[in-house]
């Protein structure tokens, strides 16, 4: 069974504008030994709400998903690679590698956002002004990860909870465009880029004793945080601990069944 790594043997590798380059290579390197890929997002909440009438609360879900998506800004993207083992990769250190994303566009003196989100981000540390100032460029991020190797690859499995904004702001900064009008358009997108994914809460449907979001699966299942609650790469750890966890506990060590499906969201021929 897999375990988290120690603490004192993880290192969450920042990444600014000046280091992006550099970062990637070391992704590009280590993609195809370690082609787990566990993501979190850090973005500025929920502004709206759809009006009108919805057939079903999938297609209200994906409308409200798409209506922010488009307006907002990605803050921060945390990713998490690991083997089938749940190892992490070194990257020529003696501790184990995960990946924070810090982006640049979002700027707290123009943009609109949700203060309750915007405020638990800075609790958790996240410093805006570093953000804008030193940040990623989200153009540039996007043309790397499409030359990565890391998406539009088969043999990569996404790990998420959740996860139905986290796709949405990746395939917002893939396509350079708004998100499609309707869901079977964003999961006709969703399966060119990231053909496997597995959202674990839809996952925890199958399972009858669990409940309640990220950190609290996490408790029940007994595995420890890396980092800080509320920052993409601690949070991208979790879920891929907590994923693995889940798997071997619960299903034998086999979810394939179960891929293809963001909880609130459905698929693209049924509400599965």
């Amino acid at each position: 069974m897999s375990e988290l790594p120690k603490k004192d043997s993880i290192i969450i590798r920042e990444v600014w504008n000046d280091n992006l380059e550099q970062e990637f290579a070391l992704i590009r390197d280590i993609v195809d030994d370690y082609p787990y890929v566990a993501m979190d997002t850090e973005f500025p909440g929920v502004v709206l709400r759809p009006l009108g009438n919805f057939s079903h609360i999938h297609e209200f879900n994906y409308q409200t998903l798409k209506d922010n998506v488009d307006m907002l800004k990605l803050i921060q993207l945390g990713l998490t690679f690991s083997d089938e083992n749940g190892n992490l990769p070194t990257c020529g250190t003696d501790s184990g590698c995960i990946w924070q994303f810090n982006f640049r566009e979002f700027n707290i003196r123009e943009d609109i956002f949700a203060n309750d989100s915007i405020e638990m981000l800075r609790q958790s540390g996240i410093d805006f002004k570093k953000n804008h100032e030193l940040g990623i460029d989200a153009n540039r991020f996007a043309e790397l990860l499409m030359s990565s190797g890391v998406v539009l690859n088969d043999c990569v499995d996404w790990v998420t909870f959740h996860s139905g904004y986290d796709f949405g702001y990746l395939l917002k900064l893939l396509t350079q465009r708004s998100l499609p009008d309707s869901p079977s358009g964003f999961f006709n997108l969703l399966k060119i880029y990231f053909p496997v994914v597995y959202d674990i809460k839809h996952l925890m449907k199958f399972c009858n004793s669990l409940h309640g979001g990220l950190n609290k699966l996490a408790e029940l299942l007994d595995v420890e945080r890396f980092g800080v609650c509320h920052q993409a790469g601690s949070d991208s750890l979790l879920t891929s601990c907590t994923f693995r966890k889940l798997k071997d506990t619960f299903f034998n060590g086999n979810t394939d069944k179960y891929s293809g499906v963001l909880y609130g969201l459905g698929v693209e021929n049924g509400d599965k």
